[in-house]
């Protein structure tokens, strides 16, 4: 994992404004952009973080089988391919047969073994993700104050009095 100041470069970020969608932040800063304004000084950070988890459906012996099948297949044809150039005795359509049916096999064994290991725990599919429900467009502590003066000039800005991190009372007692 990347250190903080590695991806966020600003040595004092202040809160320029807070945004409900990283679409509106998105355009604040090309907003400031297409004003001349040094958006190099700028981040957009996601806040307040949720996990989500989306429930695809429920899992079967057939449903887990399936997909193995459909992993497998493209080991299946890498098999094949390799089968075709390392054992050409066996002939192009034999040995390409033979590396999908053994990728396949492969692909519905492991997925076989490993549902019936979970026994029953998750019998359903999902995919998770990690989402921001605020974006906050943070700057340079030099220019905070021009940006959300810019900012107020457009409708979609919300600008935030508030700053993140703390600042020192004096930043250039640290520079």
């Amino acid at each position: 994992m990347q250190a903080a100041s590695s991806v966020m470069p600003l040595k004092y970020p202040m809160s320029v404004a807070v945004y409900p969608t990283y679409a509106d932040a998105q355009r604040a800063v090309d907003h400031l952009a297409d004003n001349d304004f040094p958006v190099q000084d700028l981040c957009i950070v996601g806040t307040d973080l949720k996990q989500v988890e989306r429930v695809l459906g429920r899992r079967s012996w057939g449903r887990v089988l399936a997909e193995g099948a459909m992993s497998g297949f493209g080991t299946g044809l890498f098999f094949g391919l390799m089968m075709m150039v390392f054992m050409p005795a066996l002939g192009a359509t034999s040995a390409f047969s033979l590396g999908l049916l053994m990728g396949i096999g492969m692909g519905v064994i492991t997925a076989g073994m490993a549902y019936a290991a979970s026994g029953g725990r998750r019998d359903f599919s999902s995919v998770q993700a990690i989402v921001a429900t605020r974006y906050e467009v943070l700057g340079e502590h030099t220019v905070v104050n021009r940006a959300r003066q810019m900012l107020g000039q457009n409708p979609v800005a919300q600008p935030a009095p508030t700053q993140w991190p703390p600042t020192p009372s004096d930043p250039q007692e640290h520079a």
